[in-house]
């Protein structure tokens, strides 16, 4: 990390940037300082000055009821302040940040002062306020200091379900709480985050139109972020209270568009199956992947040796133009690769190979046990199954242990692309976890029965690739840029 100290004044950034007349040196010496609630209109106004996007930002409302007010020391949105609805949502209007001031402007101010509270010291970073009107006005951050973080890099994915892009900042300084976030581009542009709707512990997502809403049901803002798409983003800048910590980058930002992947699913083993690709721009040049046994031509995939589970059809464009797009599909089986042998251990079924055997272990997905579902992956995912088979008697869900009881648990097992369960009774004394093997019931059908259904399920490449049926086949797309670029100037602080 290399930090850099500016040689640019307070006042000579107040009037290149703010268009604001310097206070006097008679007037600094009534300088104050303390924090104000700042509505976020106020205060990325001087952030966006002189941008070719320059444009106002609005206050965000929450569809959650608890988030958006967790503003305390060490929570999600530490330094912000808000407002509460009737209904138990809220909307955050802005951000709790140093400013300074002069006494004679604090006291014309008289009860719309921002809140203001005062400081016993000065603070690190601030922005100046002047009256223009009679109305306060915010320069841009003030700070002896600001950090270029040289080694950080950004990773950008196009799939995410916090919008449209995200972007995760690798090897980033130790920041503290994050008030702000500026995406500069090549072209001149400026673009202002929001809390939640964009700034979630230290990452950036953002919505350019096409995804709108998130998985809590927020809407997302889109409008003053449609033009990031097809630009060149050469620096993220967040605001901290030391200032600014620039990451320099050169990072494309794909065109999405609402384009959707259709594919059949169809059986494992040897064979073929079909998909479409709907809404594609006419210059978007397709190129296709899944795994090294899968040939994929326009509208027809072909499969040798395929195990079964779920695959990902992955569309590129050949000019890089357009953000990737993919597609889960499963190839399914009616053959049952396991047995349970007692004792809490699963094992693979006669004549089965390692391989298949390994495959349905890897890709279970839900585990029921007494009529309660688990699920085995994703978020909040309980690994009752260990990969070699056996069972982990001290799983526990809340806090609680599934097998905390003597007796005879009835368990059933599901793996993605297995047309059949595993059923079986596991017994166990409820102290010590030691399992006892018991009666088990195992279906093991090995014909296996083709079955088409149509998927729609479509999305833009990743950071995150789904489970695949063969161990490394599946080729998790990332968009990816990471690069240094030139250093932007800082600022000063105005004792």
């Amino acid at each position: 990390m290399k930090k850099i100290t500016s040689l640019i004044s307070v006042a000579t950034l107040a009037v290149s940037l703010t268009g604001i007349v310097p206070v006097t040196a008679e007037a600094e010496e009534n300088i104050i300082y303390g924090t104000m609630n700042i509505p976020y209109s106020d205060f990325y106004k001087a952030e966006l000055s002189g941008s070719i996007n320059e444009y106002e930002v609005d206050a965000v409302s929450s569809a959650t009821t608890s988030k958006w007010s967790k503003n305390g020391k060490g929570e999600l949105f530490e330094g912000t302040y808000n407002q509460a609805n009737e209904d138990g949502t809220g909307t955050i209007l802005g951000v709790t940040y140093p400013v300074a001031i002069t006494q004679s402007d604090l006291d014309s101010l008289g009860e719309n002062n921002y809140n203001f509270t005062a400081m016993d010291s000065v603070p690190s970073a601030y922005k100046t306020v002047t009256l223009q009107d009679g109305k306060a006005v915010f320069s841009v951050v003030q700070s002896e200091t600001s950090v270029i973080a040289e080694e950080s890099t950004i990773k950008l994915s196009a799939n995410t379900p916090w919008g449209d892009y995200l972007i995760d900042v690798e090897n980033a300084p130790e920041m503290g709480a994050i008030y702000g976030a500026l995406i500069k581009t090549s072209d001149g542009s400026i673009y202002a985050m929001w809390h939640e709707a964009n700034i979630w512990r230290g990452e950036i997502a953002w919505s350019s139109g096409i995804k709108t809403s998130e998985p809590h049901g927020n809407n997302l803002p889109y409008e003053n972020f449609i033009n990031l798409m097809g630009s060149t983003i050469n620096e993220i800048s967040f605001i901290t209270l030391d200032g600014y910590t620039s990451i320099p980058t050169n990072t494309y930002v794909p065109v999405k568009f609402d384009g959707n992947i259709n594919i059949s699913e169809s059986v494992s083993g040897t064979g073929k199956t079909s998909f479409t690709a709907e809404n594609f721009p006419d210059d978007y040049s397709k190129s296709y992947n899944i795994a090294d046994n899968f040939t994929v031509t326009d509208g027809e995939i072909s499969y040798t040796d395929a195990l079964a589970g779920s695959y990902t059809l992955t569309i590129s464009d050949s000019s890089g133009k357009y953000a990737d797009m993919t597609s889960d599909f499963i190839l399914s089986t009616d053959y049952m690769p396991a047995k349970y042998i007692g004792g809490g251990v699963i094992a693979k079924a006669d004549g089965t190979e390692e391989s298949d055997f390994t495959n349905f272990i890897r890709n279970i997905s839900t585990v029921t046990v007494n009529g309660t579902d688990y699920s085995a992956s994703g978020r909040g995912s309980i690994k009752i199954i260990g990969d070699d088979g056996k069972i982990d008697t001290s799983a526990s869900s809340r806090d609680v242990k599934i097998f905390g009881n003597q007796g005879t648990y009835t368990i059933s097992v599901k793996a993605t692309g297995y047309n059949n369960t595993l059923d079986f009774n596991f017994e166990t004394d409820g102290t010590s976890g030691n399992p006892a093997p018991v009666t088990t019931t195992n279906t093991n059908n090995n014909n296996n029965t083709t079955t088409t259904k149509a998927n729609t399920t479509t999305s833009y490449a990743g950071k995150e690739s789904p489970k695949t049926g063969v161990a490394g086949v599946a080729v998790p797309v990332t968009v990816m840029a990471s690069a240094i670029a030139t250093a932007f100037a800082l600022k000063k602080k105005n004792k």
